[in-house]
């Protein structure tokens, strides 16, 4: 089992910057891919990005690509989401997520991804 802890959310203002922090534990693999997604309401949850633990390799999604930042420290198992300059549209819950099986084609597949956190709201004001 792999444990998955999110905090860093919170109310900002639009152009304004965040920092999610995943905290993993548990059983973890070197393979392991993590991977940041959210949902607003009404809304099916959808990719935000993602890292492999070993590689390095990192995928976004078009709507974040320039403006958000995935990073890992391995040596606390712990991976990042640095958002900058936010908009009223970013607002919803983070859940940060890990799979064994994500490789960089798959790795924005909500499906390959066996454990899950519970969640940090995240809001952006106009």
């Amino acid at each position: 089992q792999v444990q998955l802890v999110e905090s860093g959310g919170g109310l900002v203002q639009a152009g304004g910057s965040l920092r999610l922090s995943c905290e993993a534990s548990g059983r973890t693999f070197s393979s392991t891919s993590m991977g940041w997604f959210r949902q607003a309401p009404g809304k099916e949850r959808e990719f935000v990005a993602a890292i492999k633990w070993n590689t390095g390799d990192i995928r976004y999604s078009d709507s974040v690509k320039g403006r958000f930042t995935i990073s890992r420290d391995n040596g606390k198992n712990t991976v990042y989401l640095q958002m900058n300059s936010l908009k009223p549209e970013d607002t919803a819950v983070y859940y940060c997520a890990a799979s064994s099986r994500a490789g960089i084609l798959s790795m924005h597949i909500r499906n390959v991804y066996d454990y899950w956190g519970r969640g940090t709201q995240v809001t952006v004001s106009s």
